[in-house]
This record gives structure tokens, C-alpha cells and sequence, in this order.
């Protein structure tokens, strides 16, 4: 008696069976490339609203202004990836409990915009490669990811109709390396948020997928 190929059903080739036969020659990493960027080059957002927290202390700080500059190439059927690319943060007239002013810095930039999804006109990603450091009046403390030495990652969206890349307040980041007049509001491994809402320019930036 003939046998029938396990990858045949009722003398039908299964759709589940031809893409193993075919080794999986669709991959997510191909699907995932049908990003389009348009009114690309370089950019500027400005943020009137961020805010840092401590989760488990509740304590926040805030600044009158913060400045991020970055480029995104056009291009067409790219991966979301590294869709863009944030060069430089600067944050002015930060301040905390007690009137405690800081000076807050980025590190590690560039730090990455990657596209993972896609909805009337709004696009959901992460900023990767995060890392920051604040001191103000004898406090100190960096923050980064899951350890001291790795960077965090930032949930975020950008609408295309507003121009505002906003940063949600999710991730993974935390505090590290606390000192001084910080300790008890801020402690090291407290996992912190951050938000804020970027408003970019020039407004002709557009990111888009099927």
C-alpha cells in the first residue's frame, strides 16, 4: 500500500506542513519588513512634561524642558529595527522633593527607535540602549536596565497626525548607584518610570506599515 506523505492531508499539502517542508523561508524577520518612512532626515522633539518616579518610594522628578535631537532615513520596507535614532537628551531646570535641583545627563546614545507595530496611524515601539545620570546637592544616582551595566528599554509610541513621540512610562528601568541626600527617596534596584511627550520637528516626519 502507498503511504501518504505526513505533509499531506486528505491528499492536501497542509499550509502549516509546506512552510516547515520549506524550512520556515517566511521568517518574522522578513515579515516584520514593511516599515516606510517618510519627511526623514533630521529631528528635534521638545518635551514640557517629562517625569521620573521611584515606584516604590513614589518619589518624582520633573523638569521644565527636555530636547532630544536624532535622524530616521526614508525608507521603504525597512525593518522596524532601528527605524530612527536618538543622537542626543537634554533635560533643564529639573527638580525633586525638598526643592532638591538636579542636573540629569544621557548616556550611552545614540539610543534606538524601533517600530514593533502599527495602527491608525500610530506607531508602538521601544527606545533601547537608555541610560541616564542624575546629581543635585550631594545625590547621585544612574539609571539603567535589568543591571547597573545594561541599558534599559523604554515603551513608546508615535503618532503621525501630532507629531508627538511619547514615551509611556514602561520598561525596565531602575535606579543604580544612589548616594548622599538621595538615599531613602531614591534606592538602588527601585525600578523607576519615565515619561513624556516629545513633540517633533520638522512636522513632515511620517512612519507607517500595512
Amino acid at each position: 500500500m502507498r503511504k501518504i506523505s505526513p505533509l499531506v492531508k486528505g491528499g492536501v499539502v497542509t499550509g502549516a506542513a509546506f512552510a516547515a517542508a520549506l524550512g520556515l523561508a517566511i521568517s518574522p524577520a522578513s515579515a516584520a519588513g514593511t516599515w516606510t518612512v517618510t519627511g526623514g532626515g533630521a529631528f528635534t522633539g521638545t518635551s514640557t512634561n517629562t517625569v521620573l518616579k521611584d515606584t516604590a518610594t513614589g518619589t518624582t522628578l520633573t523638569c521644565k524642558t527636555s530636547t532630544a535631537t536624532g535622524t530616521a532615513a526614508n525608507t521603504t520596507g525597512a525593518s522596524g529595527t532601528g527605524i530612527a535614532s536618538i543622537a542626543s537628551v537634554a533635560w533643564t531646570s529639573c527638580s525633586g522633593p525638598l526643592g532638591i535641583t538636579f542636573t540629569v545627563t544621557a548616556d550611552g546614545t545614540p539610543w534606538a527607535l524601533n517600530a514593533v507595530s502599527y495602527s491608525g496611524g500610530v506607531t508602538t515601539g521601544t527606545l533601547t540602549g537608555v541610560k541616564a545620570h542624575i546629581s543635585g546637592l550631594g545625590c547621585t544616582a544612574t539609571f539603567a536596565g535589568a543591571s547597573s551595566t545594561t541599558a534599559a528599554t523604554l515603551d513608546v509610541t508615535y503618532t503621525n497626525s501630532t507629531h508627538d513621540l511619547k514615551v509611556l512610562g514602561t520598561g525596565n528601568l531602575h535606579a543604580y548607584n544612589v548616594s548622599g541626600t538621595c538615599l531613602g527617596l531614591i534606592n538602588s534596584g527601585d525600578a523607576t518610570t519615565y515619561s513624556g511627550d516629545y513633540t517633533v520637528s520638522p512636522t513632515t516626519l511620517q512612519i507607517t506599515s500595512p
